[in-house]
């Protein structure tokens, strides 16, 4: 693997990293009725650990 192409891949996973925090943000700012309604996960905040999202099933 080249220099090149490594640099490629890492600017790719960091492109996709940074929509996923994008989207997230923006779905988080929607009221809490909206996000339960499109099945968005709840947010666990634990003092001790960092956010969890908690997925009911």
């Amino acid at each position: 693997m080249s220099i090149l192409s490594s640099i490629g891949h890492a600017v790719t996973r960091y492109s996709a990293a940074r929509a996923r925090y994008r989207s997230e943000r923006a779905i988080l700012s929607l009221p809490i009725e909206l996000r339960k309604d499109i099945g968005w996960p709840e947010i666990i905040v634990d003092a001790q650990n960092s956010p969890r999202i908690r997925i009911e099933g």
